[in-house]
C-alpha cells in the first residue's frame, strides 16, 4: 500500500496506545467496563482507542470495520475491496488484568486478503509493522513519531522479520494465556508425539501470531473462537515474513470481510505450506 498511508497507520497506532496508557497507569482510573452482547469486556480504554484510530484513519480511501465501530450490515461490507479491519484494544481481559499483554491492531485488507499490518504493545513499546511488498519489521523503545519521521526512516531502525537470532533447537508452540482448549492440548499432544523437544509458551492477544513471524515460534493453534478483527493485522505481520495462517479444517489461508465475521480454527505457520492454496 500507498507508504504515506502505512505510516499514517503507524502514528495512528501509536497515539492510541499512549491514549490507553493513560487508563492504564492511572492509580484512580476507573476502567469503566462493560459487557458486550458476547459477555467479552468493554473498557473506556477501548473506546478512547477507537475514537483516535478512526480519527485519524477517516481521511484515508478506505473504509473502517472496527470492534469498537458501528456495526456495518455485510450488504455494505460486502462492496468493499479494500479496508481497515481494526481492534482498538486487543486483550482487554490482559489489560484488566494488568499483565501488560494487550495491543493495538490495524490491518489493510484487499479482496479479503490481509496486505499490511500493524501491531503496537504500548506497555513494552514495541511496534510491529508489515506491507507484503516490503516484509516484516519489529521496532523498539518507540512510543512517539517525530514530525520529520517517515516509513523509510523507521524501516531503517527496524529489524526485519523473521529474525536469524531467534533459530531454537527445539519446537515451540505458542498458545492463548486464556482459550487453552482440550483440542489445543490434544494438538500439542500429537507434536510431542513427533518431535524430541517440544517446548510450550503462552502468550496473550495477537503478540501470538507475531512470535511466529518473529521466529521465536513455530506453530500456533488456535482453537476456540477469534474474530476477523484479532487476527487481520498479525496476519499480515505472519504473510510478510514469509508464513500463513490456515483454516484447521481444510487448510486453505483465512480470509476477511466475509458475512459472518467469526473465524474458523486455524493454525498459524512460519512458512508457506507447498500442498496448500495461498496467496
Amino acid at each position: 500500500m500507498d507508504k504515506k498511508i502505512l505510516y499514517t497507520a503507524i502514528r495512528a497506532s501509536l497515539k492510541a496506545g499512549a491514549e490507553i496508557m493513560k487508563v492504564y497507569t492511572d492509580p484512580n482510573a476507573d476502567f469503566e467496563i462493560e459487557k458486550k452482547a458476547d459477555n467479552s469486556p468493554l473498557t473506556i480504554a477501548d473506546r478512547k482507542s477507537h475514537a483516535v484510530i478512526a480519527e485519524m484513519l477517516i481521511d484515508t480511501p478506505y473504509p473502517i470495520l472496527s470492534e469498537e465501530g458501528k456495526k456495518v450490515p455485510f450488504e455494505e461490507r460486502k462492496e468493499w475491496d479494500e479496508l481497515w479491519v481494526i481492534d482498538p484494544l486487543d486483550g482487554t481481559k490482559e489489560f484488566i488484568k494488568r499483565n501488560g499483554e494487550f495491543t493495538v491492531n490495524i490491518a489493510y485488507v484487499r479482496n479479503g486478503i490481509p496486505e499490511a499490518g500493524i501491531i503496537y504493545i504500548p506497555v513494552k513499546r514495541q511496534l510491529y509493522f508489515s506491507d507484503i511488498t516490503i516484509g516484516a519489521y519489529k521496532l523498539d523503545h518507540i512510543s512517539s513519531l517525530n514530525e520529520e519521521d517517515n516509513l523509510d526512516g523507521l524501516i531503517t531502525k527496524a529489524r526485519k522479520l523473521p529474525e536469524t537470532e531467534n533459530r531454537h533447537n527445539q519446537f515451540v508452540i505458542v498458545a492463548s494465556r486464556s482459550h487453552l482448549t482440550p483440542e489445543t492440548q490434544a494438538y500439542i499432544d500429537e507434536m510431542k508425539k513427533t518431535h524430541d523437544r517440544v517446548e510450550t509458551i503462552s502468550s496473550g492477544s495477537s503478540l501470538k501470531l507475531c512470535l511466529v513471524a518473529e521466529g521465536k515460534a513455530d506453530v500456533y493453534p488456535r482453537f476456540a473462537p477469534t474474530m476477523e478483527w484479532d487476527t487481520a493485522a498479525g496476519h499480515a505481520i505472519v504473510r510478510a515474513a514469509g508464513g500463513e495462517v490456515y483454516q484447521a479444517e481444510n487448510g486453505l489461508p483465512l480470509r476477511y470481510n466475509k458475512e459472518d465475521l467469526l473465524n474458523p480454527w486455524f493454525i498459524v505457520l512460519p512458512e508457506v505450506q507447498d500442498n496448500t492454496e495461498s496467496d
